[in-house]
Order: structure tokens, then sequence, then C-alpha cells
């Protein structure tokens, strides 16, 4: 056994035994879907500045979204019901009191000038200041704070306020030991009134109330240091930045810091409810979606071992171990687990098949090529698959970034999800499985007998097509023709019937009822679905509560699911609240995910166009909007609901679809050098068929997962799982007959041109 080897071994081991012990110790979260949470209904109040009206409450509802995302709770649901009272659902929240305290905390941020003490009986802005008396050994950010003056302060009119703030952090002042503190950076006209602020404070005499600045959080003075003597009259503190002390804690900087990152709320809110609720999915669904992904995952892993042998067998083990680490890598970073995202993270396993038949189909061709032994061929198909395997997860890793860095919510949520399984899936086919198939090969047996191998023969589809070597690009016009009619289906379907936009982008009707007796869930699921309304969300809350969330409901309708319920609840069955309810997924967090997208296939292009020619890049970035709008265009045509679900598997295809035409074009560039003397179309068209085997074997790995979730996951899942085996059928046929024969016209063209 070589050096190398032993340190694979050794790496492999060390990060499987880590896994091991954060699986085992750390429990997973769980999110409304699976185990509930805790539900937070907040109200908005009137000021004599604005009415809480409906769009004031929207605007409260999306700063109060950025505060759930800055106290780390992923997968959280918001939304407004009527016209001022926001549902605010967090799962897995260990202190539910300190949760609701922090959203419902106004946060109205303001600087004023000090115009004087005040007198004893004298009411203020701003109360008792908080000051620090620690007296500085010098001049920090232009600031000197106040060693007395405890007293009441009279404020002049607030020269700036928190919409001029750019950021805010929690920091310490280890070298002057001032403790903790919160700076503050200002942006855009901020500094400039910061600096107008301070120099008007700076023409008062050292030791003057005047010379102090007083920072204000809700109606309370929370600083109110004196401007530095180094600072000129007139001239003020430049520069945008400044800091805010007070003897705080680490904690208490914390929390400032988030309210102030989080933002103003447009109008003040209180909590006027707070309880536990149940999961939104019943104990059977979810039992029957663990069953299917069981199911799903035994049938992917007998599909390889018959494939590949030995070889699919050491594979099969691999992605266990691939499940072992992404899993621990999801629960020691704190991710939240919802059903999609956990039907995500089966077929990621599904999925990651991909460069485990990438190494072993080309260790194929090396082996039956007459080229190489075995070893040497498993050692080539490495080496050879590594730069496909490369290009295609780093192009998903930008996306994943990007939709983390830019997004929010349960799109963020994906895009962690997507680069954790890149990153696990990489470690899984060129560490695990290398390991142990260098291991394997290397015995004298396997030696004697290649065929057990897995890679000493071709494989039924590479001799089909070696028998018959079909000129696929010689009809690219053809091809480009017959997707252009697809499109021009699928665009028809949205226009003509439009898209079933579900409760997350449209809203709907929230209905809860007092039962006379305690009401399965699940009970109330199958009798709603049995009425009519087989989307409608049910969650228990105490003994006797039941909530049904719905889309938009007729007065008849909404008859038909209380009589639905009243028969289950039996006598002394109340409605207790019938109130409309907003989009959880608002228009700011759309938009946000709109331009994360945008600016994800933006960066995905600029790195395939470095890598690659520009026209492979922008003939799989077309082959990429083409299977989305197919996948969306069968959607409408089928009437099904487009919601957070459609959303996960939409973002799943798009990634899907760059993979294939990645692992395509990277067989282009290998054979082009060679084949100089050729026309590009012909190149195109060889490259093509040496990965149809690798491209259909990868699909059919994630297609069994797939149909066990359709056909065993039941209504939770049915709709995922269709969508992703449309993108998958939909994603192979681009790669081949989309995106080559496009790269081939843009080829042509510029030959032309030359």
């Amino acid at each position: 056994m070589t050096r190398a080897i032993r340190l694979r071994a050794f790496f492999a081991l060390a990060v499987l035994a880590l896994s091991l012990y954060v699986t085992v110790t750390v429990p997973a979260r769980l999110g409304l879907d699976l185990r509930g949470g805790t539900q937070i209904v907040l109200e908005t109040r009137d000021t004599p500045e604005a009415e809480a009206d409906g769009e004031a409450t929207d605007r409260t509802l999306e700063v109060l979204r950025r505060r759930v995302d800055a106290l780390g709770v992923t997968e959280p649901t918001l939304a407004r019901s009527g016209d001022n009272r926001i549902i605010v659902e967090l799962p897995g929240v260990q202190d539910p009191r300190e949760a609701g305290e922090v959203l419902g905390k106004t946060a109205r941020l303001t600087f004023h000038p000090v115009l004087g003490t005040a007198e004893r009986d004298e009411v203020t802005p701003g109360g008792a200041g908080k000051d620090d008396s620690r007296q500085n050994d010098g001049p920090k950010d232009g600031l000197v704070l106040p060693d007395e003056n405890k007293q009441p302060l009279r404020l002049g009119p607030s020269g700036l306020d928190g919409r001029h703030v750019e950021s805010s952090e929690a920091r310490i002042d280890a070298e002057g030991g001032a403790g903790w503190f919160v700076s503050v950076d200002l942006r855009g006209p901020g500094g400039d009134r910061w600096a107008e602020l301070t120099g008007k404070a700076a023409c008062a005499p050292g030791g003057d109330p005047t010379r102090r600045v007083a920072i204000v959080l809700d109606d309370e003075v929370i600083s109110s240091p004196q401007v530095d003597g180094s600072v000129r009259c007139g001239a003020g503190i430049t520069g945008g930045s400044t800091r805010i002390t007070g003897s705080f804690s680490q904690q208490e900087a914390q929390d400032l810091a988030l309210l102030i990152n989080g933002g103003a709320l447009p109008v003040p809110v209180e909590t006027v409810e707070q309880r536990t609720v149940g999961p939104t999915l019943g104990a059977a669904a979810i039992e029957s979606s663990a069953q299917a992904a069981v199911i799903g995952i035994v049938l992917t892993s007998l599909f390889i071992g018959v494939i590949y042998r030995l070889l699919g067998g050491l594979a099969a083990i691999a992605l266990a171990c691939y499940g072992v680490v992404s899993y621990a890598a999801l629960a020691a970073l704190g991710a939240t687990l919802t059903l999609p995202g956990l039907a995500g993270f089966v077929l990621a396993i599904g999925m990651a098949v991909d460069a485990n038949v990438l190494v072993f189909e080309r260790a194929r061709e090396e082996f039956t090529g007459g080229r190489a032994s075995l070893r040497s061929a498993l050692a080539k198909g490495f080496r050879n698959a590594f730069s496909a395997i490369a290009d295609s997860n780093i192009t998903t890793l930008i996306a994943a970034g990007l939709l983390f860095f830019l997004a929010s919510g349960p799109v963020r949520g994906f895009g962690v999800t997507l680069g954790i399984g890149v990153i696990a899936s990489m470690f899984s086919a060129l560490v695990i499985t290398r390991v142990l198939a260098e291991f394997a090969v290397a015995r004298p047996a396997l030696r004697r007998r290649p065929q057990l191998s897995g890679i000493a023969n071709a494989g039924r589809v590479r001799q089909w097509l070696t028998g018959r070597a079909p000129d696929l690009m010689r009809h690219g016009r053809r091809w480009l023709a017959l997707s252009a009619a697809a499109l021009v289906l699928a665009v028809s379907g949205i226009v003509a019937k439009g898209l079933d936009f579900g409760v997350e982008f449209t809203g709907g009707r929230l209905l809860q009822y007092s039962t006379g007796s305690a009401v399965d869930a699940d009970r109330a699921r199958d009798a709603l679905a049995d009425a009519g309304f087989p989307q409608a969300v049910v969650q228990t809350s105490g003994d006797a509560d039941l909530t049904v969330r719905t889309g938009q409901l007729s007065d008849s309708e909404e008859r038909k699911v209380t009589s639905a319920i009243t028969e289950l609840g039996g006598s002394g069955t109340d409605k207790l609240r019938d109130e409309l309810i907003g989009p959880s997924l608002g228009e700011e967090l759309r938009r946000g995910a709109l331009i994360a997208l945008g600016v994800a296939l933006a960066g995905q292009l600029l790195y395939l166009s470095v890598r690659f020619r520009w026209s492979y890049a922008a003939s799989s970035v077309v082959a990429m909007a083409h299977d989305a709008l197919i996948l969306v265009g069968v959607f409408a045509w089928l009437g099904k609901p487009v919601d957070g679900v459609f959303l996960a598997a939409l973002l799943t295809v798009i990634g899907y679809s760059v993979n294939d035409s990645v692992v395509v074009f990277d067989r282009v560039r290998e054979l082009l050098p060679a084949g100089e003397k050729r026309s590009f179309r012909s190149v195109a068209n060889q490259a093509v068929l040496q990965t149809v085997p690798r491209t259909v074997n990868t699909g059919m790995g994630a297609v069994f997962i797939l149909a066990a979730l359709a056909v065993l996951g039941g209504d939770s899942l049915h709709d995922f799982a269709l969508a992703l085996l449309i993108g998958i059928v939909v994603g192979t046929y681009s790669s081949m007959f989309t995106a080559a024969p496009l790269a081939v016209e843009f080829e042509s063209r510029r030959g032309r041109r030359g």
C-alpha cells in the first residue's frame, strides 16, 4: 500500500469517526412540518406618525424576517394575518420567550444633540442616560465617555436615525479595557449628518453637557458620549463610523447589534399570543416518506451493484458514508431539517452516484481499450474524471454560495443543504470510494478474475452505441427545433392556464377552532381531503385547538371546512378565528431569491467561460433555462401547485442540468486537441456518445429514489418527486440534444466569421 493510499485512508477514517460522533451526540433540528415549534402572534399598533395598516404590517413583517434570520432560526414561517397581525412560527427555538422579546422590540435608533441637563420635575424623552463611567486613555473614534453627569438630559431634534445605519457589530475592546461595545457604520448621508452633529457639539467647552451626543434606543438614552477635545468646532467626526458603549455584557451587545442590523420596525408590535404548535404533517405521512426513502436508496444501491459489480458494491458503501457525513455536517451547523429538505438530502445520495459513475466509466474505457491493467485503469479513471467532477461541482458550489449570501428564508437554507451535499459527495467519490476500490483491485484474486470488478467490460449501453455509432449531431437543427417546440408548448401552458401559486406565494385563509373533544390532526387532514381540500395545512395546539390553513376560500367552502371539523370535534366546537393571511414567501424574499438566482447563473456563466469556451458556457445556461421553463410549463398544464416545495425541486433541476452539460463539454474539451482536423460537429457527436453511459446510469440511479418517493411518499412528496422526475428526463435530453447542438451552431458561426 502506497503512502498516498494510507493518507487517504487515514483522512477518510478520521472524517467518518468525527461524523459518527456528531450524528450520535448532536440532535437534529426538525422543521415545523416534522416536529412543530413555537407560534408567536404579533399585533401592530398605531402611532402618531404612522397608521398600522396592511402596508405598514407588510413592511414590519420583512423587518421581522431579517431579525429571525439574525437569530439563527432557519426555515421559519412568517405570514400576515388580517390587517395588523403577524404569525411567526419558529422551529426548534430553545427560548421562545426571549425570541418573542427580540422580535417585538421597536428598535428605533436615533442620535440627538444634548441641549443641557433637565430639571428634576421636567419630562424628557431620554430619561436617565446609561453611560460608561470609565475614562478612556485617548480618543476612540473621536469620542471620550464622560465619568459623571448621571442626571436626565434635555435633547434636541434627531439628527439621524437607524435608516442611515449600514451595519452594526458587537465587539470587545481587548486593548483599551473598555469591554464590549457596538460598532456602527453609517451609509450615504448618515456620515455627513454624523459629522454635522458632532461638529456642533465640539463647539461647546469641555465638560459642558452640550458637548455630548445622545444615542437613543426606543426612547431610552443608552449612551451619551462626549466629543473628544481634538475634534474641531464645525468639523466633526468624519468617516461615517462610531461606536456605542455603556457597560454592556456580551449578550447585551450582541442583542443590540442584532436589533440595529435588523432595522427599525415601521410601527410598534405587541405579542398577543404565544403557544406551541404541532407538526403540519401527520405521523403516517412522515412514516410513509421514510419508508419510500429507504426503499429508494436500497434500489439505487442494488442498481449500481448490478452495473458495476464489486466496485459498485463498494460505491454503495461509500454512498452510505456520504449520508453520514452530510447529516453530521447539517446537524453540526444547526440546520433545520424539513421533509422537502430530507427528500432533497435523499435525492442527493442518488445524485452522488454521478461522480462514481464518471470514474468507473472512464476506467472501463481504459481497460476495455487494452491500454491499461485493472489497477492502472482505475487510477486513470480517477485522474481523467477529475476535471469533469471538479467543474460540475464548482459550478454548483458557486450557485449554493450565492444563494446563501444573497437570498434568505428557505432559499438560503437550500443553498446550505446544496453546498454541504456537493462537498460531501466529492469526499465520498474521490476519497472513500477510491480507498476502497484501490484496496480491492490490488488483491491477487481480483486481478486473476477482472470481470468481477465491474470495469472489465464495456457495458451494454456502450456496446450498443459502439456497434451503431449514430451521428446525432447531423440532425442538430432538428433537435433544436424540437426543443423550441417544447418551449413554445410550455410557455403556452403558462399563458393559457396560468400558474397555481400555493399559499406561500398568494396567502389564503386561517381558521382556528376550539373543539369539544381532542381531535387527531391526521383525522382532520383526512376529513378535509374528503371534503375537497387536500392541500389544507392542519396543526394542533394544546389538547383541543385546531388551526386550518388553506388557499383562498369562498363562504360556502369555508362552511364545508367548518362542518368537517365540527363533525370530528362534536358539540362544543367553536370557531375562534377566521382571518385572511398573507404569503409566507413575501415580495422581498421572492425578489431577493430572484436576484440571488440571477447572480448565481451569471457566476456560473463566468466560470464556465473561463474554464471552457464562451459558446459552451452560453449553451449550458440556455439548456438550463430550457429545462426550468419546461418544468414550470408542465406544472401549469397539470394544474399542480407552485409552492416552496416546487421551488426546491426547480433549484435542484437547475443544478442537475448544468452538471449534465458540463460533463459533455468536458469531454469535448478533451477530444478537441486530438481532433483538430475533424469538424467540431463530429467531435461533439463523439463526446455525446462517450458520455451517454454515464448520463443513463446516473439518471437511473436517481429515478429509483424518485419513483419510490412519488409512489409511496404520499401527497406531501408526490409533487416534489414528480417535478424532479420531469427535470431529470428533460435535463438528460437537453445536455445531448440542446446544449451540444447549440454549441455546434455557435462554433460554426464563429468559424464562418473567422
